[in-house]
């Protein structure tokens, strides 16, 4: 979930065909959205006739056909190993989802769907064979993907400072923490009733400035309202945080209140500040293989043909407009 920053920073929502450029996508954070929300009304995810379950495959086909086709060149970033400080709140996720699971049951015995749904969403998890399907779709596509090292955003925030990228595209503000110069926010997610959701666009500089902070600073913001890496103090939403910093005060915040600080507050700021990223990465936005979608989705997943070929036809269509763009 990251750290919750809605209240302070300044986001202006963005049309989606007005986003444009090279975006780096939470692939996780994407993919979870896929299989959190593309269910049937009991909370069942898609699934083939094999009984593995598509709702990520469909969302991941459909939602960058729709990117494509609104001039963005989408680049999946996918989580690498989690910092040691993440573990702990992985492993309460684990839990939660475990209690949803739980509900899920129960809701299911007295047959309420719409709880059932509920707790389905909740209890969404995401396997390494929808992984490794998702990547061997988004190869099929010609659409680049990175493994980050660490945490995705970070490894989007650097390339965005590479130049290979121009904005991160994430429900969590933590890529603002990272250093992302733009987040985009809804841009893979629906929101209630499968109802489109208007993109958020959020300027780093613009909310410091706003803010009267700097990055850093920001950064001592989270840390105090808590992040993935640690709690925060009780009681201290954005706004308290917020007036606390600027008051130079964070480091006597974080002595005051020792006893809910079980981590160095100084070293959950340098896993923002100084993350582990990686130059090693190579992007390209080439047109599909037509014949390797149709296999991987048609022939093994039971898609629709005329389906999946609508939308290769799309990502075809923006592709070879790019690059007719980039000589004319």
């Amino acid at each position: 979930m990251g750290v919750d920053l809605g209240d302070i920073v300044v986001a202006h929502e963005t049309p989606l065909d007005e986003v444009g450029g090279r975006v780096g996508i939470d692939a996780y954070n994407a993919l979870y959205g896929f299989l959190a929300n593309i269910r049937q009304p009991d909370g069942e995810p898609l699934k083939d006739s094999k009984g593995r379950v598509t709702s990520h495959l469909s969302g991941l086909l459909y939602r960058t056909a729709n990117l494509y086709e609104a001039g963005i060149k989408p680049c999946y970033v996918f989580d690498g190993e989690p910092p040691d400080l993440k573990k702990k709140t992985l492993e309460e996720r684990d839990e939660r989802r475990t209690e949803a699971e739980e509900a899920y049951e129960e809701a299911a015995r007295r047959g309420d769907e719409a709880a059932m749904l509920k707790h389905a969403q909740q209890a969404t998890r995401l396997e390494a064979p929808q992984v490794e399907t998702s990547v061997a779709l988004l190869d099929a596509l010609n659409v680049p993907w990175v493994e980050a090292p660490a945490e995705g955003e970070a490894q989007a925030a650097r390339m965005c400072g590479d130049d290979a990228l121009d904005s991160v595209g994430s429900q969590d503000y933590d890529a603002l923490l990272f250093g992302a110069p733009t987040l985009v926010r809804n841009l893979t997610v629906r929101g209630r009733g499968g109802n489109e959701l208007v993109p958020e666009r959020i300027v780093l500089e613009e909310t410091l400035d706003e803010l009267g902070l700097t990055r850093e600073q920001l950064v001592e913001v989270a840390v105090l309202v808590g992040t993935d890496y640690n709690d925060g103090i009780h009681g201290y939403g954005p706004k308290t945080a917020l007036e606390t910093v600027r008051d130079n005060e964070f480091e006597e915040a974080v002595e005051e209140h020792a006893d809910e600080f079980a981590v160095d507050a100084e070293e959950v700021k340098a896993l923002f500040l100084d993350p582990e990223t990686t130059g090693d990465y190579a992007l390209g936005w080439e047109t599909p293989d037509a014949d390797a979608v149709v296999s991987l989705l048609v022939d093994e997943h039971d898609f629709s043909r005329d389906r999946v070929v609508s939308a290769v036809e799309r990502i075809e269509d923006a592709t070879t407009q790019s690059s007719l763009d980039r000589w004319s």
